[in-house]
């Protein structure tokens, strides 16, 4: 059995054999984000991927991941090196669901969230991530939004614009999962924590936060702030790139239940695996692919508040 150090090396041989470029979500494995080029935001990496002359992109993340840096990369190689890595919350709505939803609610425009497949995105008017979703929703020309997947981040704009918001009724598993008593515990044991935590949450654990905000968000407060001591509500991946980069501050998970077992399912030997035979590649149709990348574009030309 080979050790990480020398799955490590043969991923990096790889992908230099193949031309190819490895990104990793910032819930993967830590000995994923560590050999990876790139690790961050899931469509942050796609753009970034889509930015280099690799002709090949292993995605370590999840399968609506892949399918964004199809969609952006439509002439590259992309590989998920775990076919069977999923989003609950993406697969909780359909296009049919969505394109029914749309009947009920004529000229009222649908922000998707990027965490959502491809189809969905393609029966959207504009996507959002979770760190700019607000401005996403402000920019519209509508009093009225309908917003999908995810009814926690859905609540979260809400509470931050003046307009009308429905939305369908999905939520991440994960962040779901976070109770405010068991929270509390945790703040007791540390009062000179902060707690900071991803929209995701639930509604009950955003309004016990200090700050509210996405993965990227956090590394970036974490890295600006005075404050030593963190309280982390979201994905347990997360440390492993806060504790590199804040070597002097603790970082303390909210909850032993924030592990996504999806995101958790790409090891090495899955990467070596794929890129040797260059399996698990991924596809969207082309009428799909424009469709879904012109919600993507709408969503970059709305500038950040």
């Amino acid at each position: 059995m080979k050790s990480i150090e020398e799955l490590q090396k043969e991923v990096r041989r790889l992908l230099k054999e193949r031309n190819a470029i490895m990104i990793a979500h910032n819930y993967q494995r830590d000995e994923i984000q560590e050999v990876a080029d790139i690790t961050g935001d899931s469509l942050g990496l796609s753009q970034a991927a889509a930015e280099t002359d690799a002709d090949v992109i292993v995605f370590c993340g999840v399968h609506f991941m892949a399918e964004s840096a199809k969609i952006l990369s439509p002439h590259k190689t992309v590989i998920l090196p775990r076919i069977d890595a999923g989003c609950p919350m993406a697969d909780m709505i359909t296009a049919d669901q969505l394109r029914a939803e749309k009947l009920k609610r004529p000229g009222v425009p649908v922000v998707a969230y990027v965490n959502t497949t491809a189809e969905v995105k393609s029966e959207s008017d504009i996507c959002c991530t979770s760190a700019n979703a607000v401005s996403v929703v402000n920019s519209l020309d509508s009093d009225r939004v309908y917003m999908v997947p995810d009814k926690n981040l859905s609540q979260f704009v809400a509470a931050h614009t003046d307009k009308k918001m429905e939305w369908w009724e999905g939520f991440c598993i994960t962040h779901e999962k976070m109770r405010p008593d068991e929270l509390k515990r945790v703040r007791a044991a540390h009062p000179d924590a902060e707690f900071i935590c991803h929209p995701e949450c639930n509604p009950s654990i955003v309004e016990l936060a200090d700050h509210v905000t996405s993965t990227s968000g956090m590394y970036k407060y974490a890295k600006e702030s005075t404050k030593k001591k963190f309280i982390i509500g979201t994905e347990m991946g997360i440390l492993y790139k806060l504790r590199k980069e804040n070597p002097d501050k603790e970082f303390i998970l909210a909850s032993d239940s924030l592990i996504c077992p999806n995101m958790k399912l790409t090891t090495l030997e899955d990467v070596v695996e794929s890129l040797s035979h260059m399996t698990n590649t991924i596809e969207v149709p082309e009428e799909i692919r424009i469709k879904a990348k012109a919600t993507l574009d709408r969503m970059l030309a709305v500038p950040r508040e």
